[in-house]
């Protein structure tokens, strides 16, 4: 990729995904994009990874083994009282030129796989919304599952701030807070739509070892994420969850099939799609569409061609597709577009 692309992503990354949510890397991302030597490290990046993401998380990887090195002493993540960010950018660059070779094996190796807990508070009013159409136990299947905690989105309690309500599994010790925004009222059950189902698919499952590459890429000031993604790891380590290494793209059929036809289908990833090629992304929609054909079956995702939340579904052989909600990339909050 070109310098001056790889210039344009940081840009973007820093002004739609970092402002008001982390100064530290919203400040870097602009120096980045100036810096030739660290983009060209960036290109090593494996094909279709969010380059910003990786860069980050693999700096924070090596940072958190490191002791020493100045750098740390601007991350909240590792210092309780961070020095300015202004001063930040010649110490991140020094790490870098100084870890080059072990960053460069991280960007070759690694995969942006956060699948944040937060994002399940927006997950929750979906996945009853389409209990509501079917009454039938719900099939979840994901793809991108990392290490399966958005699987479990019906174990874990909501707080939503807007009614005070508090739904979800009430004796969860995950408690996911979110912002409902807009005028129209998602469905909020008090009790969960029931589950049968667990299926996860990525390129790589992260068990308990990869936790700290996972903890990694979420961001220094994001201290509510690390404690929600330490507490719903620690929740899943008794849950069935039905892990499979592999492209769910083409694995998706052959699972699918096993799935008893009493229950429905609910094929679902969060942030995903976006590292998708176009021929995946389209093979996936004409998966499901043949799926849908035989069966009942929902389709919820972002990131796919847009950052809104999608919903196709396939009932009796009708197709639907409806643009159901704008989201906040963790999950802070969302807005819910489907009128009563």
């Amino acid at each position: 990729m070109s310098l001056d692309n790889l210039s344009r992503k940081f840009n973007a990354f820093a002004e739609l995904e970092c402002h008001l949510s982390s100064p530290l890397y919203e400040f870097l991302s602009y120096q980045i994009a100036k810096d030739d030597e660290l983009l060209g490290i960036c290109n090593h990046c494996r094909e279709g990874q969010p380059i910003p993401n990786l860069l980050f998380g693999s700096v924070h990887f090596l940072l958190m083994e490191d002791s020493t090195h100045p750098l740390r002493d601007y991350y909240s993540s590792i210092v309780n009282e961070p020095l300015p960010i202004k001063d930040s950018f010649p110490p991140f660059k020094d790490f870098c030129l100084q870890n080059e070779k072990q960053l460069i094996q991280l960007l070759q190796t690694k995969l942006v796989q956060t699948n944040e807990v937060r994002r399940c508070a927006y997950l929750y009013p979906a996945f009853c919304y389409m209990y509501e159409q079917v009454k039938k136990p719900l099939a979840l299947i994901e793809i991108g599952t990392s290490a399966g905690v958005q699987l479990a989105w019906d174990h874990y309690q909501y707080r939503y701030h807007q009614n005070d309500a508090t739904v979800g599994d009430s004796s969860s010790g995950v408690i996911i807070d979110s912002m409902i925004k807009g005028g129209a009222a998602p469905p909020l059950h008090s009790v969960p739509p029931p589950v049968s189902t667990r299926i996860g698919f990525d390129l790589h499952i992260n068990n308990e070892e990869d936790f700290p590459w996972l903890l990694a890429l979420i961001w220094p000031e994001h201290h509510e994420r690390r404690n929600l993604f330490v507490s719903a790891a620690n929740y899943i380590k008794s849950m069935a969850l039905d892990l499979i290494e592999g492209d769910g793209v083409e694995l998706l059929p052959i699972k699918a099939e096993e799935i008893p036809s009493e229950h429905t289908i609910c094929v679902f990833h969060t942030h995903v799609a976006n590292q998708l090629p176009q021929a995946a992304k389209e093979n996936l929609q004409k998966t499901i569409k043949e799926l849908g054909r035989k069966r009942d079956v929902f389709h919820l995702y972002n990131n796919m061609w847009d950052r809104k939340l999608h919903l196709d579904s396939y009932l009796n052989g009708e197709e639907v597709k409806r643009t159901i909600g704008e989201t906040e990339g963790h999950g802070k909050w969302f807005e819910w577009n489907i009128h009563s």
